[in-house]
């Protein structure tokens, strides 16, 4: 876990360390650790280059004690020597060897020596050339018309080898471009094909959790990824969602795929369709956690409405459909939790949310200021002077002797209001022209006697405005004949 600005057990700062290294492929020797006589008696050291995108394994002929976890090393290699780090010593390299089918007899190199300060320096300025080496390797490959994809350079530490990894959908024929990466980087050439998940394991990056891709921090072994695991999650079939960096199905949906396939062995089989009175019935949804299984009927009017079963009240429709025997309704034989939930307002089994009505009503000023009081109606006695204190008491209001009659409104029944006569009204004044009860002539293009004269206004015709009705203006009579 260490790095060139960190001690071995490492910073811990996810990658943004000095070297970008302490979180990218690391292991922890936690037998070193331990103060035990034969920690290290084996032999053999794994050991990583380019902060742990590549690991090997060498012999270690100097004997347990002269290295330690985490030192840098130099080791051989086809070509000259190469610089890495020590990953793991011990009896923990025996486990890797195990778990990678590698026996001694096929590691041929060995360690030389410890690295000193030139090495380092020399390492270094090979990293330094990797990213310009890329870009350049990439335009020659796009100007000869190659379809193939450089994803990663590597140099070796003695600046001698460089290795091309790519990723293609088939063969390429790469031997022009191989002369010309010769005679461009004066280098020995090494073209390695990678897949598309090794190629974002060596470049690393973020993933939509927001955590560094597993296979860049500690996944070492690659396993096929079907759409079938999203299927028995009961997760929609979405490339998009379901795509990683590298294009293809992304690994964490295998690790939660044997939990899921353990409880569906609770759940019913061939249980698609079930049949009722009502009509057959299809499972559209299936809650793994819950152990739920939801059902829509066929029928159009009754498409909307959504049925929780329960797995084992489904287990017993599908054996009284095997008897021949139709249940009345789903309804029957719905989870009474759904039910409660649909009287408290959570939830509704027809598929819609009904929420309860929560809204809070509106606090005027006189209820803020009787907000203790029980009944905001009537006064608040405590606050309410003593009786000492209140002053002189308002003398009794007189009462009439008669009672309210509720046919008579709010008219009392003192007889000495009754026998009062009434009020005279003013009289009328009349018109000797226009006599009550006789006609008056009235001469054209004159206005009545009782009237002032004034402009004439014209009646408004409305009757355009009442809809289209028989000889009315507007109306589909108007070219009736007479």
């Amino acid at each position: 876990m260490g790095c060139t600005s960190c001690s071995p057990e490492g910073c811990g700062n996810k990658g943004h360390c000095g070297s970008g290294g302490c979180n990218k492929m690391n292991t922890y020797d936690w037998i070193s650790t331990l103060e035990l006589s034969d920690a290290t008696e084996y032999n053999y050291v794994e050991v990583s280059f380019k902060n742990g995108a590549r690991k090997d394994i060498f012999k270690n002929e100097q004997g347990p004690g002269h290295y330690n976890t985490g030192d840098h090393i130099l080791v051989e290699a086809q070509t000259g020597y190469d610089v890495g780090r020590i990953s793991l010593m011990g009896e923990l390299v025996r486990l890797q060897m195990k778990k990678k089918a590698v026996t001694e007899d096929r590691i041929l190199y060995k360690v030389i020596r410890r690295a000193n300060e030139r090495d380092l320096e020399k390492l270094n300025e090979a990293r330094k050339m990797e990213q310009d080496s890329l870009v350049q390797a990439r335009a020659i490959a796009r100007t000869l018309g190659l379809e193939m994809k450089l994803g990663d350079v590597e140099y070796q530490g003695d600046l001698r080898k460089a290795t091309f990894f790519y990723t293609a959908n088939g063969r390429v024929d790469f031997r022009e471009l191989v002369r010309v990466y010769a005679k461009e980087f004066r280098v020995k050439i090494e073209m390695r094909q990678i897949g598309s998940r090794q190629e974002s394991a060596r470049i690393g990056g973020m993933g939509s959790c927001g955590r560094e891709l597993c296979c860049s921090t500690w996944l070492s072994d690659f396993r096929s990824v079907n759409t079938s695991a999203a299927r028995y999650q009961n997760i929609a079939i979405n490339q998009t969602k379901l795509s990683g960096q590298c294009g293809r199905l992304k690994c964490c949906l295998n690790y939660e795929l044997d939990t899921y396939m353990d409880e569906l062995q609770y759940f019913p089989s061939h249980a698609d369709t079930i049949h009722t009175k009502k009509g057959k019935a299809h499972l559209v949804k299936t809650d793994i956690f819950k152990g739920l299984m939801f059902y829509v009927y066929e029928d159009f009017n009754m498409k909307g409405v959504f049925h929780p079963l329960d797995k084992e009240r489904v287990k017993e429709i599908l054996a009284l459909n095997a008897k021949g025997t139709l249940p009345e309704d789903l309804t029957a034989f719905s989870v009474p939790q759904i039910e409660k939930e649909k009287e408290i307002g959570y939830a509704d089994v027809t598929g819609e949310i009904e929420l309860p009505n929560i809204r809070k009503k509106k606090k005027n000023k006189d209820n803020r200021k009787r907000e203790g009081d029980r009944n905001p109606n009537q006064r608040n006695q405590e606050n309410r002077p003593p009786k000492e204190n209140r002053g002189p008491e308002r003398p009794p209001r007189e009462q009439s002797n008669g009672e309210r009659n509720p046919d008579q409104g709010i008219k009392s029944q003192d007889p000495a209001r009754q026998n009062r006569p009434p009020k005279p009204r003013p009289e009328r004044a009349v018109d000797a022209n226009n006599v009550p009860g006789e006609a008056s002539p009235k001469p054209a293009g004159q206005p009545n006697g009782n009237q002032t004269p004034g402009p004439h206004k014209k009646k408004k015709n409305f009757n355009k405005f009442r809809g289209n009705k028989g000889g009315k203006p507007g109306g589909p009579g108007k070219d009736k004949p007479a």
